[in-house]
């Protein structure tokens, strides 16, 4: 794979406000993709979500969710850090958790199918709407593709992964908004604590439909804050 400059990406400050992740670009403060979808959650959702805390115990849920926040920042890391040729094969010789889910993702999902990079860790905004940071921007298998990488306790179908697909929405328009592209194909590479790698793809209408499913998330987002 090469690293392509095609794009000039732009650096952003974030900061948290209210308990909300905001992207700074000039005057401008949009909120994150990911503060969106938390915010505008289905009751159901909201339930079901509130529902695990109380099985497991709130101090338990809290240690789940930080343990897994830090694995995966861990698992990001390695990965970019090889892409970046920082590191090499030998780096994950290693037992560590993080390194062997890395490499199942390198090994198994990038390896042989990643062809260009354009960035990594990318920071992508949409004017006067959101803001968000997408893993890779890239051609992957011929296509120019956003990928995100995911971590998880145990296997996902795509019930329960459609959070995920909304930001490949959000990342993609993004995208195709500022920059004038044609990007039709979002990726997640996922793997498991127990190194079980899943990959799932949308593209085509269904990217269409789930950056228009986003759009709304955000008008519902507005609403909730009194915004124009």
């Amino acid at each position: 794979m090469k690293w392509n400059n095609k794009f000039n990406y732009p650096k952003s400050l974030r900061s948290i406000e209210n308990g909300m992740r905001r992207y700074l670009f000039n005057d401008e403060k949009l909120p994150s993709v990911t503060s969106i979808l938390q915010a505008t959650k289905s009751d159901e959702d909201k339930a079901a979500l509130e529902n695990w805390k109380q099985r497991v115990g709130h101090s338990e849920a809290n240690k789940i969710k930080t343990e897994a926040s830090t694995r995966g920042t861990s698992m990001h890391s390695y990965i970019e850090d090889f892409l970046r040729g920082r590191i090499n094969e030998s780096f994950f010789e290693s037992n560590e958790q993080y390194k062997n889910m890395a490499k199942e993702i390198i090994d198994k999902g990038i390896i042989g199918k990643l062809e260009e990079i354009y960035g990594m860790e990318t920071t992508l905004y949409y004017p006067k709407k959101f803001a968000g940071t997408a893993d890779m921007v890239c051609i992957y298998k011929g296509q120019e593709t956003i990928i995100d990488f995911k971590q998880a306790n145990k296997p996902k179908n795509v019930d329960y992964i459609q959070d995920y697909f909304l930001q490949l929405g959000a990342y993609t328009l993004a995208h195709n908004v500022v920059y004038e592209t044609n990007i039709t194909s979002g990726v997640i590479l996922l793997c498991t604590v127990d190194n079980l790698f899943q990959d799932f793809k949308i593209e085509g209408s269904e990217l269409l439909m789930y950056q228009n499913l986003f759009l709304g998330r955000v008008k519902k987002f507005n609403e909730m804050n009194n915004l124009s």
